[in-house]
């Protein structure tokens, strides 16, 4: 892919909750100064783990349910999800050694096909 994916509501589960490979979910809204921040290293990610992860957007403001599901207060929010499950949730900006610190974290306990 080599790029975060939208997803809405309707595409989560599928994209995300069923997905082989763990996910990097940006929960996100256009008004959100540090979401607009952030959003260059969401991009890299995704094209630095092509392959390994998949990088989503989901945009809190097009999408309540899927944040009240996840008890998205805050945003930026990134949740890392694994076997259909939020295995790792940071809030705020983070810079991008940090967020490749805590995905290298859970892929490394990823199964290898």
């Amino acid at each position: 892919m080599g790029k975060a994916l939208h997803v809405n509501e309707t595409e989560f589960d599928t994209q995300v909750l069923q997905a082989e490979q763990p996910v990097l979910v940006d929960f996100w809204a256009e008004w959100c100064g540090p979401c607009r921040m952030i959003a260059p290293i969401i991009e890299d990610l995704a094209i630095e783990y092509d392959g390994k992860a998949k990088v989503v957007k989901v945009d809190v403001d097009e999408n309540p349910g899927v944040a009240n599901r996840y008890g998205i207060m805050s945003i930026p929010t990134l949740g890392i999800f694994k076997g259909g499950e939020m295995v790792d949730r940071l809030v705020g900006y983070l810079p991008k050694p940090e967020l490749k610190k805590r995905l290298e974290k859970i892929l490394a306990t990823a199964k290898v096909s």
